[in-house]
């Protein structure tokens, strides 16, 4: 038995696929995967199929055109297309993640391109395929032209493209908003935009913070369960910035969380890395990150003993601490604008 790989158009009516499977069947071609990709001539079949050895690709196409399909393309495949598309994609996906600059050959193996070439001009017009030929924008620059010239491209192809492409670009924007921290006593820390992904190395942040660090960050509450860290790493319309040492621990983060055009500051900084300028570091790229936003002003809530934190926020400009037992709430301005300071944000 030898693999085989065709696509066909048929049109997109019920029953018609089943008749150029019949077709197929009757040729004991055996389908081990397929997809369909809706078009504007029709429904594109894509099979990956084991036929016996004696059938040649002037069989396959006959029994295509037995089947009711038309502009077919039939050419010999290899085990790895035995994987499933979505699965092909994931695996693409997370190679892209750990190195964007691979974006070219990623575009070949998404979609079997006979080449892909890269322009270092801005793209021409706007992004979009023929036949024969894809025009992607880089996210680092210039642009990708794909080239393939059987079969013809496809909407749902196009998509997979233009989704992985948006994936390298985020990549891209996150590697560069990654900057190094430069301490006083010599020590370098990175500082970059929280994911997802940091659930674990910001779990082990908690575990080694003390009980009164982990008080003055959550106003006398305990830890977050691990749902809410997960929504601590992604705020909605906020941000998470985290401070990572020489070894990958994460040793600090920042958050900023969004409701309406307020803004809240909270930050949580290990016990050792405490007093040496992170936490004004971190809070000043939020401020920074913020004036390029809707926010109106910026409030940070903490405790009325935590001397450090007040001393950090009045170093960046906070107005008039307002006291309610044991809590203080202080704003930051944005843009120059110092408001009224909003109700207190429960978290």
């Amino acid at each position: 038995m030898a693999l085989w790989r065709i696509r066909a158009t048929v049109d997109d009516r019920p029953g018609y696929l089943s008749v150029l499977t019949a077709s197929l069947a009757l040729k004991a071609v055996n389908i081990l995967a397929v997809q369909v990709h809706t078009t504007e001539a029709g429904a594109v079949d894509d099979f990956l199929v084991d036929a016996p050895d004696a059938l040649t690709e002037a069989d396959l196409l006959a029994a295509i055109g037995r089947g009711r399909g038309r502009d077919a393309f039939v050419c010999r495949a290899e085990a790895e297309g035995l994987a499933d598309q979505p699965t092909r994609a994931l695996a693409l996906a997370g190679r892209l993640v750990r190195d964007p600059d691979t974006l070219g050959e990623a575009l070949v193996v998404l979609l079997d391109a006979a080449e892909v070439r890269w322009r270092p001009e801005p793209l021409p017009g706007r992004p979009g395929y023929t036949d024969d030929r894809m025009a992607l924008a880089d996210p680092a620059g210039g642009y990708y032209e794909v080239l393939r010239a059987r079969p013809s491209f496809t909407p749902a192809e196009y998509a997979r493209a233009r989704a992985l492409t948006e994936l390298a670009g985020a990549t891209v924007r996150q590697q560069q908003e990654q900057t190094t921290l430069l301490l006083t006593d010599g020590n370098e820390l990175t500082v970059r935009t929280a994911t997802p992904d940091d659930a674990e190395s910001v779990a082990g942040l908690h575990r080694r913070a003390s009980t009164a660090s982990l008080q003055s960050r959550y106003l006398g509450g305990s830890a977050p369960s691990k749902a809410k860290l997960r929504r601590l790493l992604d705020p909605a319309g906020g941000r998470t910035l985290l401070a990572v040492a020489a070894d990958g621990k994460v040793v600090a983060m920042a958050s900023l969380f969004a409701e309406g055009d307020l803004g809240e500051i909270a930050v949580l900084i290990e016990d050792d890395w405490q007093r040496r300028g992170i936490g004004t570091a971190l809070v000043r790229r939020l401020q920074a990150w913020a004036e390029k936003g809707r926010f109106a002003a910026l409030v940070a809530h903490t405790a009325a003993d935590n001397v450090a934190m007040l001393r950090t926020l009045r170093r960046l400009g906070a107005g008039p601490a307002e006291r309610d037992g044991s809590l203080v709430s202080v704003t930051l301005p944005v843009s120059g604008r110092i408001d009224t300071p909003a109700e207190s944000l429960k978290r």
